[in-house]
């Protein structure tokens, strides 16, 4: 299933004083962008309480500046796929420029009890689908 960039709107309050999206935003941007994927990729009746995922690390390489009347899309990638951990990558794009890059390393979490868990079977085969189309 091949899924389609996220589609980022640029809102007034994302803007800093230099007149572009603070650094800050493109981590809501990144999240936004890993439920849209989730969306695609996950029955809407899926328990993020009992299979969920917790963050574990961002990274974030800012490239161009994007700015209010910009339409960016997020690309998402899967770079690595762990018995309880993942690494997902992303490309913010405005009109085929690229303007930032981000990393995060998420780990399965069941929420009800407070530990890790292992990556839930349904989300693993999801996210190997996704990482074999790239």
């Amino acid at each position: 299933m091949k899924i389609p960039p996220a589609p980022i709107q640029v809102r007034f309050a994302d803007i800093d004083v230099m007149g572009h999206v603070n650094n800050a935003t493109y981590l809501s941007y990144f999240e936004n962008t890993r439920m849209h994927y989730f969306k695609y990729m996950l029955d809407r009746e899926w328990d993020w309480n009992k299979d969920g995922i917790i963050l574990l690390k961002n990274e974030v390489e800012y490239i161009r500046p994007v700015v209010l009347t910009d339409s960016p899309e997020i690309t998402m990638f899967v770079e690595a796929i762990g018995n309880k951990s993942f690494t997902l990558s992303y490309e913010l794009k405005v009109k085929e420029n690229l303007c930032c890059k981000g990393r995060s390393v998420l780990v399965g979490y069941d929420n009800e009890q407070h530990k890790t868990i292992a990556i839930p079977d349904a989300m693993r085969q999801q996210l190997e689908e996704l990482k074999s189309e790239q």
